[in-house]
């Protein structure tokens, strides 16, 4: 799996975000997976509590910041072989990318080590916080872009534990919505329907940006599932 470096500004893009709604949001967010991701030290700049989880910050910093390195030198060379499936350089030239990504890279490592408690060594589809926790959950490149690791059962687990430790009030977007090679998840509709079973309704927004759609999955719990607890309203 590829370890990314991705900036606040790429966040935005993707899940339509904005400065002033993450300033305003009324608890924490949850980006998992959080990779080498800028996202938590530059919201947090913001005034923004944001909590990172992934299996790999239980790896020591050194070996985290070569897989990282690694995963962006194999962006660059996804960009050069196949450079329809990203922005042209007439909407962002492909350098000036990758340095973002050299910056989110170094503010991770530096947040990192200013701020271990907020960088979780965690993996779906088992999060180690309370039910309803965050005000806004966040999951980018993971669920759908794997699909060998992630199958349909797995899928749904990992998106009703996503959703168990999100507040009622607030939302779970997920991003992409297809595999490394830009195929569409072809089983999302009875993915959606289960979900719906569960008590979580579901929405899919599609937003132009940089010369392509974004397809973003929104996820929010409308009724309690049986058998477990409602929101502890738990913030960390």
């Amino acid at each position: 799996m590829l370890v990314t470096s991705r900036p606040l500004d790429e966040y935005c893009t993707s899940f339509g975000l904005s400065r002033a709604g993450l300033r305003g949001l009324p608890g924490p967010l949850l980006d998992c997976p959080g990779g080498a991701a800028g996202l938590a030290a530059e919201a947090r700049a913001l005034g923004c509590r944001v909590v990172a989880a992934d299996p790999l910050y239980a790896a020591p910093p050194a070996v985290l910041a070569g897989l990282a390195l690694a995963g962006r030198d194999a962006m660059a060379a996804r960009m050069r072989s196949t450079p329809q499936r990203y922005p042209s350089a007439r909407h962002l030239r492909h350098d000036k990318y990758l340095r973002s990504w050299d910056r989110a890279r170094e503010l991770f490592a530096a947040d990192r080590a200013a701020h271990p408690e907020r960088y979780v060594a965690a993996e779906l589809p088992r999060l180690p916080f309370a039910d309803g926790t965050f005000a806004l959950t966040l999951s980018s490149y993971l669920l759908f872009a794997y699909p060998e690791r992630f199958g349909p059962d797995e899928q749904l687990a990992a998106l009703l534990e996503l959703v168990r430790v999100t507040d009622p009030a607030g939302e779970v977007r997920v991003h992409p919505l297809h595999d490394g090679d830009g195929r569409r998840c072809p089983h999302l509709d009875g993915l959606r329907a289960a979900l719906g079973r569960h008590g979580v309704a579901s929405e899919i927004t599609v937003r132009p940006a940089g010369g392509l759609n974004r397809r973003v999955l929104r996820l929010r719990a409308v009724r309690r599932r049986q058998g477990t607890p409602g929101p502890s309203g738990a913030c960390t």
